[in-house]
């Protein structure tokens, strides 16, 4: 299976929670079928404009606290993400690799939940090349008790936040999908 042929058996299986995130979900199956075969893939950082990222928001196992970054090229604080590279073998392996690179936990410390969480799609500042726009695929992670983040090169530092007291200029998806990882029961 390709990771395009991935990327579209995750969206097309993918109950979405509400309108928006099922227009976000149409949206993004419209994008794959436009670039679909396309070299460099849809996938790829050097793919068009707007392409596809993965992202995890890493919970601790209380659900209580969210792991954030606080990312060099935009300054605020996010949920770990990036590029899907060519060595992910799917976008939920790419999302889980973003976890562990950027927060500096141990693969074994994390535990990626089934299924996606939430669709983002956001414009990009002056900060990326040519990159454009990022259609974000986002997963939950949960932290094993004890594991301790540490500060990668993408990041100006990495810190546990309460769920209740995320900073100010927290985005509102990143809230919504905090809120939604902390509320929902843990397989």
């Amino acid at each position: 299976m390709t990771r395009e042929d991935d990327l579209r058996a995750l969206l097309t299986s993918w109950s979405t929670p509400d309108a928006a995130q099922e227009a976000l979900r149409a949206e993004y199956l419209a994008h794959l079928d436009a670039h679909a075969g396309a070299s460099p893939d849809v996938l790829a950082k050097g793919g068009p404009p707007a392409h596809f990222t993965a992202s995890c928001l890493v919970v601790d196992e209380a659900r209580e606290r969210v792991l954030l970054t606080l990312h060099r090229k935009v300054g605020r604080w996010l949920q770990f993400g990036g590029h899907i590279e060519p060595g992910d073998a799917s976008v939920a392996d790419a999302a889980l690799r973003e976890a562990v690179e950027e927060s500096g936990l141990p693969a074994g410390a994390l535990t990626l939940l089934p299924g996606l969480a939430q669709l983002d799609r956001h414009a990009l500042g002056s900060g990326f090349r040519r990159c454009t726009e990022h259609l974000d695929l986002r997963w939950v992670a949960v932290a094993a008790a004890g594991a301790d983040p540490v500060v990668s090169h993408e990041s100006l530092d990495v810190a546990w936040w309460p769920v209740d007291a995320l900073p100010p200029d927290t985005d509102a998806s990143v809230l919504a999908l905090a809120a939604d990882a902390t509320e929902v029961a843990f397989p």
